[in-house]
């Protein structure tokens, strides 16, 4: 199996894949990270969305193969940010995301910060902006692997959980048939 991790940043990059192991997703993901400083991490996001949902329709038939997708809303909605990626899959000539497609958005609000705040059991909310681990991104691993045990035995999340960490529980149901 094959997991692809577009993201915007380091932090994005080490949640994904201390969730996916704990879920049991076996191997070693290969990631596309924003480089530092060459552009904002949604622009890098955003261009590099259709290549490598490209990439990953040449290959689906021939392995097992999926696509995690990790772009903060900032300020933006859930929505807008799904509507961008999808007007930049149209802009390169290819077809919406379909649901049977191994591809899935997770779009925090404001950033993958709040999830991890939340995940310490400090209240947040989905307006703030909550500063970055610097050089310390895998403080995280307790918390995730916890979240990635209780999706995987519960399904559900609290309703105290940020609307769109709820909502990355039901994007990952793409990603269950690669197991």
């Amino acid at each position: 199996m094959q997991i692809v991790i577009l993201c915007e940043d380091r932090q994005q990059e080490v949640f994904a894949r201390y969730f996916l192991k704990k879920y049991g997703f076996s191997g070693q993901p290969r990631a596309q990270i924003c480089p530092p400083g060459s552009q904002s991490g949604e622009q890098y996001v955003c261009d590099q969305y259709p290549k490598e949902v490209r990439a990953y329709r040449q290959r689906k038939n021939q392995v097992k193969i999926g696509l995690v997708v990790f772009i903060d809303a900032d300020t933006n909605t859930l929505q807008s940010r799904l509507q961008k990626l999808e007007v930049n899959l149209s802009n390169d000539g290819q077809k919406n995301r379909q649901f049977d497609e191994a591809i899935a958005i997770f779009i925090p609000k404001r950033n993958i910060e709040t999830w991890i705040r939340y995940l310490r059991n400090e209240k947040v909310d989905e307006v703030a902006s909550y500063s970055k681990a610097q050089h310390n991104e895998s403080s995280c691993k307790d918390e995730v692997e916890q979240l990635a045990e209780n999706c995987k035995h519960q399904k559900i999340l609290p309703t105290t959980a940020p609307s769109s960490l709820q909502a990355a529980c039901k994007e990952l149901q793409r990603l269950l048939p690669l197991l």
